[in-house]
């Protein structure tokens, strides 16, 4: 059984773009769904506004679904009451895209960290310090650091606590929103390690959300294409790689540069007006799947 099992998922929002026009809905995920098996990193991918982020942040009810399901071990998350699904939490739990904004500028680092142990009540002070020091030597940081404000800290640094505070109630699932798309490029290796380096020594399973296609390649073992709020291809990493099946994709794959010195690929033009937006996914190869017709 899969760990995390997304079916159906839509999200919508309401949109006044004037005080004195109509509201208007727009479908930021439209029907979305996936599963993740335990200890695998998933990729979610597309350009923004395509309903990546939006899709993540629903599994974790930090904004409310529309309606679907998500199942994390068994447990139906969009339907629990708010006491169960704060225990749950303490299995799931996200890191940001923005090491800039997600932390807390008039919190010291290792009160930041702390945070969710002190709303579970777990340990005392001094487990809790404790426990704190020892995240922070996790995610390569100087324990003795704890003591600084954000603003003190690299955005790397800063990204490295804010992964100390999503592993500090022990979660299996993390949601890793473009963890380093605002990150130098010289750091961005090192977090990625970072990630691979803790997936494999504390068994996590990862929902990967990026637009930096080279990365999910390097990570992921499967990937979903996401245009407009819905999955147009999804499957085994280096096959979407190999041989994408969706002209979306292949344009997308065709505007990621190549890292080999002096090698053009020519750009592929995508059309929506000549692409059918509403074809359900279908079988393409053995667990690859696309919406073409």
């Amino acid at each position: 059984m899969a760990l995390v099992d997304v079916r159906d998922l839509v999200k919508t929002f309401r949109r006044r773009p004037a005080p004195w026009s109509r509201a208007t809905t727009v479908r930021a995920v439209d029907g979305v769904s996936f599963s993740i098996e335990a200890r695998e990193t998933f990729g979610l991918v597309g350009e923004s506004g395509s309903g990546k982020t939006t899709t993540g942040r629903c599994l974790l009810r930090l904004i409310e679904p529309t309606s679907g399901s998500c199942r994390f071990r068994g447990d139906d998350v969009f339907a629990l009451p708010a006491s169960r699904l704060r225990a749950l939490r303490r299995q799931m739990q996200m890191v940001f895209q923005d090491p800039y904004a997600s932390l807390n500028p008039r919190m010291r680092a290792g009160a930041i960290v702390a945070e969710g142990l002190v709303i579970h009540d777990i340990g005392t002070t001094d487990q809790r310090r404790a426990r704190v020091d020892d995240l922070f030597e996790l995610v390569g940081l100087d324990p003795a650091m704890r003591d600084r404000y954000p603003h003190e800290f690299s955005g790397g640094q800063r990204q490295r606590i804010g992964l100390a505070r999503a592993l500090a109630l022990g979660p299996s699932f993390l949601v890793a929103d473009e963890p380093v798309s605002a990150l130098d490029v010289s750091i961005q290796a090192q977090i990625i390690n970072l990630f691979m380096d803790l997936r494999e020594r504390l068994g996590l399973t990862l929902l990967f959300v990026a637009h930096d296609l080279r990365l999910v390649r390097h990570i992921c073992a499967r990937v979903a294409v996401m245009y407009r709020g819905r999955i147009v291809e999804m499957g085994p990493t280096e096959a979407i790689f190999r041989d994408a099946a969706h002209p979306y994709t292949r344009a997308l794959l065709s505007a990621a540069p190549d890292p080999r010195l002096g090698i053009h690929r020519p750009l592929v033009a995508f059309d929506p007006s000549a692409t059918d937006l509403e074809a359900p996914l279908r079988d393409v190869a053995p667990g690859h799947l696309a919406a073409i017709v």
